[in-house]
């Protein structure tokens, strides 16, 4: 093993921690596009959500099977038809659906049956369950289409998936549904996933699709992603958007995300197949590789509460080890918790700091200025400082100031100057720590 290899691996370990602890006995929805298993990403997939089962998440995992119905109507000479956006359903697509299902599901139980040694998948044990959990209804007729055997969902048996998956089951399903007469309907991959999802209430909706999520500029398929989206964003660009034919089209996956946010599915994430590990990379780091639909903004800057002691704690103590910040008693940071200021995201602290006033000399100090490694120079610091001189305004303070060893020129660079220790305020010099020989830095607050 490299020597390196601890340094870097250890505080990465540490930062996923948060996310592990949070999803611990959540519920995810895992939609996967049939072209995903065409394209050979299962193994690697199946490892992935192996990984999430053995955190303690609860997962149902829905298939599509596009590509694998395609090329059944290919081998017999059929020619697929679409209308409205939905495949039209003849007997014979019926009956190439249900191969195509039945080959999807042994391929899928195959990958859960790994275990070499050595790999992701040595000593896991995961029984996948699949059943008649959905009760479907015909599309029937739209504009003078008769769309046959295409169905859409009409119930979810969740309390049948709830048993399973809390005794520690995968549940996957495939995108069919039956009638109370037992007639079968091809479903979408889409609005079963959806439809699942609001159902058991899930904590999470993850679409893994051929997309790379939700464009910037729809009109631009190749812009940025929109790494987080807001309920009523997403509403508003849908509704400007023309109805989706392709899946590639912007609206096809954000129609479906939509509607599971505005049923209360938390959190709805588009992530593209094409990432090795999208799935992990967007549950377990902080801007994640797709796109995710939130009912609102989950970043949030704010005072902090009593119940951010812990995360403040997680956040400042690497600092303190390696000597960037003093070591701080901790029964004067939960006494102190209300001067510090925070930005959270996803119920993570991932930067803060503390502003304690002096107000005979009309200035405070910001003392524990901490940003996550795993968020460093995206701008959390200056925004933490920009609140930190609202709060100092507002308590009628002229100016903050600094203690520092290691970050002078960060400071320097956004308006402070040095200044002899001896301006500190007598309360303040008492306490100063002439060996450890801080630099004082002062910013006049206008």
């Amino acid at each position: 093993m490299s020597l390196v290899f601890p340094h870097t691996f250890v505080p990465w370990f540490r930062s996923v921690a948060p996310y592990i602890h949070a999803h611990r006995g959540k519920t995810f929805v895992v939609a996967i596009a049939g072209e995903l298993v065409a394209a050979g990403k299962l193994p690697t997939f199946a490892q992935d959500l192996a990984i999430l089962h053995a955190m303690g998440i609860k997962l149902v995992l829905v298939h599509g099977f596009r590509p694998q119905v395609e090329e059944q109507l290919a081998l017999k000479g059929h020619t697929s038809r679409f209308s409205h956006g939905m495949r039209i359903t003849d007997p014979l697509a019926l009956d190439c659906a249900q191969e195509a299902a039945g080959q999807m599901r042994y391929e899928i139980e195959a990958a859960f049956s790994q275990g070499l040694p050595n790999t992701p998948m040595a000593h896991s044990q995961i029984r996948v369950i699949s059943g008649n959990f959905i009760t479907a209804r015909p599309v029937g007729i739209l504009d003078g289409v008769d769309f046959q055997h295409t169905g859409l969902v009409r119930k979810i048996d969740a309390a049948g998936i709830r048993r399973a998956v809390d005794f520690g089951a995968l549940v996957m399903v495939s995108p069919f549904g039956f009638s109370p007469t037992g007639e079968a309907f091809n479903l979408s991959m889409e609005d079963v996933a959806a439809s699942a999802a609001i159902a058991l209430q899930a904590d999470k909706l993850i679409y893994v699709t051929e997309v790379k999520g939700i464009p910037l500029d729809p009109s631009d398929p190749e812009s940025e992603i929109d790494t987080e989206l807001a309920l009523a964003d997403a509403q508003k660009l849908l509704s400007n958007l023309p109805n989706p034919i392709q899946p590639t089209d912007t609206a096809f996956y954000l129609q479906h995300a939509v509607k599971a946010s505005v049923a209360g599915v938390e959190r709805v994430h588009i992530v593209p197949y094409s990432v090795d590990g999208s799935v992990l990379i967007e549950s377990f780091t902080h801007d994640g590789v797709g796109t995710m639909i939130v009912d609102e903004k989950l970043e949030s800057l704010r005072e902090a509460t009593a119940d951010d002691i812990g995360g403040v704690l997680q956040l400042i103590e690497p600092f303190e080890r390696d000597g960037t910040l003093v070591k701080r008693d901790r029964t004067e940071i939960e006494r102190d918790i209300g001067l510090y200021t925070v930005i959270e995201h996803d119920g993570v602290i991932f930067g803060c700091a503390a502003l304690y006033p002096y107000p005979e000399a009309r200035t405070g100090e910001m003392s524990a200025l901490t940003v996550s490694p795993a968020v460093q120079s995206q701008g959390d610091g200056e925004r933490i400082l920009k609140r930190v001189e609202q709060r100092a305004k507002m308590a009628g303070l002229e100016s903050i100031f600094v203690l520092t060893t290691q970050t002078m020129h960060w400071f320097l660079k956004r308006g402070f100057a040095q200044v002899d220790p001896n301006w500190l305020p007598d309360a303040r010099k008492r306490k100063y720590n002439w060996d450890r020989r801080s630099q004082v830095l002062v910013k006049k607050l206008t």
